[in-house]
């Protein structure tokens, strides 16, 4: 087995490290969710948390690591007799991001169950934490059921597995922790509420803390086994304040003073249900343990709140997470009661003056200094750039004829653009698609493990063969060639990109930023209906992809504030780029479809000595491969010379002004567009 990097000798990082121990100490508190940039040890320090939990007795023989002072009644593998006890470490279990159902929550051998009436249950990966921890890597970019039954787990205690009506429920109580970069794509704010507290986590801005980072990895790495035992001290002074904590944990007093401040400050801050509550009031208790009280302060609460509320309060996708922590001082100080005196020793933040809070101890060997301190508070939200000024119509150009950015209009609801056909995509809300989930539209011989059975399909297979087979019994005789497959239909994730028309025909303010506002209307529409978007922009000579395909909603809303304007009109180009992208995206994920939009009045005035004929040819390669595409027709003025219609035509797909595309016209317009398509493959 590899060795762990010790948890004690993670640099920084205060907040992630005590969240992690206060769900140690109280695994009621609900997990933590880490959000926070690529490559700064997000997962080493979960994994290391591992090594710091207390061994757990479990029953001997049991696949469910039942407590044999008290055996679940339900176990599959029950009921448990006097077969012993055994002792092992806290496991620390991984989803992967492409697991599948099965491996999560378990399989049946259907065959078995029909033949049998055997319930042959092989337990998945919520059954194997039980008891221990459960860590997903990118929990932002599982499929929606995986996430969905994941987190009914982590509420409920158990897991619940049925299969054509055969049902196995199983223990499943484990601390979860899952860790994100923001952006690859948000989580729904449904799913945000199911975590107890969440993390926001940077590489530290301070050359000694980077200094000492590298340093410990660098002996780390040469030497991993000494580079723990010279760590061993500390991590063995942790575990035992984790069980000291565990066992004051039952005797923290909650009293009512400190109640109205937790009910005072959710109110304050608007979040929605009770969850809240009830979150902040477990970890206040937690740290109050983890400090060695036994009754909770205010300064317990003002920790709670803003480890359990930051991402409770983001209700849309354009939110940032964060706090006031001036109206959170003040909601405190109003509603604050009599309650014991602060402790003037906080502690925690870590064991003494060589824990976690401090950035790590000093180890008892030399090599590897302390890291520097920190105060142990979280960083606030960095402030919003101040907007842009707005210029007048005529705002003086650059040296190249660039207008500044625009601001983008207000965002509005949209209707659902869909792509003709039936996908095979990556499970989302938009098109329709042959999904693992949804409604059973036919059966199939299954290819490779089955996973969803067809039952009456199962039985019409193998009914001819039960005289041949021997039957005698009551039972079916069933083959595994017997076994079908459900064949569902639900809908699917696209890629929908956007081609935009920069250049100085579409520099009017009032376009271009109606144009930002329809685009990000459409961006938040795939945030919900779990989508990629891409932009491309063509201005001056060129063409560039501004945005790579994402489901960031934060970096797209980001770029397309950013995007100037000016200059001369490329469109063949920025065909051209969006054809390459899409070849690329073919290529990375070959089930997801891509609809086109495409964003300009439709002149063409660059990219060489026959712009429109270029254009033209451009558009007509799209329509050859089959790309599902809606023009966006932004021309203005008294005369119209229609342009934008021409392209549509080249591209196989319509044309929409940006008037329609805010009204209900634009489904009707989508679907014109499919039956318009569907006629010139017949034709």
């Amino acid at each position: 087995m590899s060795t762990r990097y010790p948890f004690t000798a993670v640099v920084g990082m205060d907040d992630l490290r005590l969240a992690l121990l206060l769900n140690a100490v109280s695994p009621a508190v609900g997990g933590v969710l880490v959000r926070g940039e690529k490559g700064t040890a997000k997962s080493t320090a979960v994994r290391a948390l591992a090594e710091l939990l207390p061994q757990v007795a479990v029953v001997a023989g049991c696949r469910f690591s039942c407590d044999p002072a008290s055996p679940d009644p339900g176990c599959p593998d029950g009921p448990h007799g006097d077969g012993g006890a055994d002792a092992r470490p806290a496991r620390m279990v991984e989803l992967p991001v492409g697991a599948s159902e099965d491996r999560l929550v378990g399989s049946l051998d259907i065959e078995k169950a029909l033949a049998d009436g055997v319930k042959a249950f092989e337990p998945g990966l919520l059954a194997a934490a039980h008891r221990g921890i459960l860590y997903v890597d990118e929990v932002n970019l599982l499929s929606d059921h995986l996430i969905d039954h994941l987190l009914d787990a982590a509420a409920m205690g158990a897991s619940h597995v049925e299969r054509e009506g055969v049902s196995v429920r199983h223990a499943a109580r484990f601390l979860l922790v899952g860790t994100m970069n923001p952006e690859e794509g948000e989580l729904r704010p449904q799913l945000l509420d199911r975590f107890g507290l969440t993390v926001e986590v940077a590489a530290s801005r301070v050359p000694e803390e980077r200094v000492e980072v590298v340093r410990r990895r660098l002996a780390f790495e040469d030497d991993p086994a000494g580079f723990a035992g010279r760590w061993a001290g500390e991590e063995a002074a942790l575990r035992e304040r984790i069980v000291a904590a565990r066992e004051l944990l039952p005797k923290v007093a909650l009293g009512d003073a400190v109640l109205l401040q937790i009910a005072a400050t959710c109110a304050a801050f608007e979040v929605d249900g009770m969850r809240a509550d009830i979150v902040m009031a477990r970890t206040a208790t937690a740290l109050a343990a983890w400090a060695g009280r036994e009754e909770v302060t205010s300064e317990d609460v003002r920790r709670a709140a803003l480890l359990a509320l930051p991402h409770r309060r983001r209700r849309n996708p354009f939110d940032a997470p964060g706090m006031d922590e001036d109206k959170l001082d003040e909601t405190l100080e109003r509603f604050k009661g009599d309650e014991p005196e602060d402790d003037p020793d906080p502690g925690p933040d870590g064991p003494g003056d060589g824990g976690p809070g401090g950035g790590g101890g000093v180890p008892p060997q030399g090599g590897e200094g302390p890291a520097p301190e920190t105060d142990g508070v979280p960083e606030q939200a960095p402030a919003q750039a101040p907007e842009p000024t707005p210029e007048p119509e005529h705002a003086p150009r650059g040296a190249a004829g660039e207008r500044a950015a625009v601001k983008a209009g207000e965002p509005f609801r949209t209707k659902t653009l869909s792509v003709p056909g039936l996908g095979e995509g990556a499970a989302g809300r938009r098109s329709r698609a042959r999904t693992q989930n949804g409604r059973t539209t036919g059966a199939t011989r299954p290819r490779g493990t089955l996973t969803k059975l067809h039952l009456s399909a199962t039985v019409r297979a193998a009914a001819p063969h039960q005289r041949a087979r021997g039957r005698s019994g009551a039972g079916l005789v069933v083959r595994r060639d017997d076994l079908r497959q459900a064949v569902r239909e639900g809908r699917e994730g696209n890629l929908v990109l956007f081609v935009v028309d920069a250049s100085g025909s579409m520099a009017a303010r009032r376009r271009m930023g109606a144009v930002k506002g329809a685009v990000l209307s459409l961006l938040l529409d795939a945030y919900q209906r779990r989508d990629k978007v891409g932009l491309v922009t063509f201005r001056g000579r060129a063409a560039e992809l501004a945005l790579p395909p994402t489901s960031s909603v934060d970096a797209a809303a980001a770029r397309l504030e950013e995007l100037p304007t000016g200059g001369r009109t490329p469109l063949s180009a920025g065909l051209l780029k969006a054809r390459d992208v899409l070849r690329v995206e073919r290529l990375r994920d070959p089930s997801r479809r891509p609809l086109l939009v495409v964003v300009t009045d439709g002149r063409a005035t660059g990219g060489g000595p026959d712009p429109v004929g270029l254009a033209a040819r451009a558009a007509r390669l799209h329509a050859a491969d089959g790309t599902a595409s809606v023009v966006v027709d932004c021309e203005a003025g008294p005369v119209r010379l229609g342009l934008a219609g021409d392209l549509a035509r080249h591209l196989g797909g319509t044309a929409v002004t940006l008037d329609e595309l805010r009204a209900d016209a634009i489904a009707g317009l989508v679907r014109e567009a499919q039956v318009n398509r569907s006629v010139r493959r017949a034709a």
